[in-house]
């Protein structure tokens, strides 16, 4: 059995959580090693468990057969009337086809973003204009966890993902 010992040098993927808008904003990653990132904004009380969660997979998200690239969104106990205003907002800003599938709106095609400036102010614009707190995930590849921690990343969010 060989036994690895550089498993804190190992480039794996890596995800960090419950990231607070204003935290993301003082991070300085490599953009080009972030996957996925999602915005989870909850609405208050939490008990209601109202939530609308906004994110982006670098290689494209699930619908139906197909892989859809671009902005998407799910939500969750949020009245109807409201979800023209957010597929709205976010249209407004990355374009995009959209397309509903559920309880999740895609928006095709749309403008990406990956910097920790553009995923933070989208996350404050979110907590502003909806009422929420935004909680951020991110998912890296490719970098291993000491580059992050040099990049502002916090160990103390890091969340080992099984490979």
């Amino acid at each position: 059995m060989i036994v690895s010992h550089n498993h804190i040098m190992a480039k794996g993927r890596m995800r960090y959580w419950k990231i607070t808008s204003e935290e993301l904003g003082g991070y300085t990653y490599d953009e080009k090693n972030l996957l996925n990132w999602e915005i989870k904004c909850v609405r208050e009380p939490e008990s209601e468990a109202q939530f609308i969660g906004v994110f982006m997979y670098r290689n494209g998200t699930a619908y139906d057969y197909e892989s859809v690239k671009g902005v998407c969104y799910y939500h969750n106990n949020i009245d109807r009337k409201e979800i023209p205003s957010i597929t709205g907002f976010l249209q407004g800003k990355f374009n995009g086809k959209e397309m509903e599938k559920g309880e999740r709106v895609f928006l095709k095609d749309s403008k990406e973003i990956y910097s920790a400036k553009d995923i933070s102010n989208l996350a404050k614009e979110m907590e502003s204009k909806f009422n929420t707190k935004a909680i951020i995930s991110l998912e890296f590849e490719g970098i291993t966890a000491e580059q992050l921690k040099e990049a502002g990343l916090p160990e103390a969010k890091l969340l080992p993902i099984p490979t």
